[in-house]
């Protein structure tokens, strides 16, 4: 079964991306792990939606190639489709916060 949330699972997990350990931005959480910037949170789901969507495009045309059965092109097309809906979803959230921060007077 496909996980519709595997685009942020990665945020509480415990790993940092490349730019979370090149920078410098992650803290130690009180029980103990690693806890993320939002900034670098949203560039590794991010990436991970990029990588999702990279994927099912190579899975498709190994499958016009004869290399890929189509059991194997569902399962990456319909990933790649979960994963581009939560960013969506993500993107509009993002978007409401911002237009409610905007309205709000000094």
């Amino acid at each position: 079964m496909i996980n519709p949330l595997s685009l942020v699972g990665s945020i509480g997990s415990g790993t940092i991306g490349q730019a979370g350990a090149a920078t410098g931005t992650t803290t130690a959480g009180a029980t103990g792990g690693v806890a993320q910037t939002f900034e670098s949170a949203l560039a590794n789901a991010a990436g991970n939606a990029v990588e999702s969507l990279g994927h099912a495009q190579a899975v498709s045309i190994d499958a016009l190639q004869g290399k890929a059965d189509t059991r194997e092109v569902v399962d990456a097309v319909m990933n790649a489709q979960e994963t581009l809906s939560a960013a969506i979803a993500i993107r509009d959230k993002i978007v409401a916060a911002y237009l409610d921060v905007s309205r709000m007077s000094i």
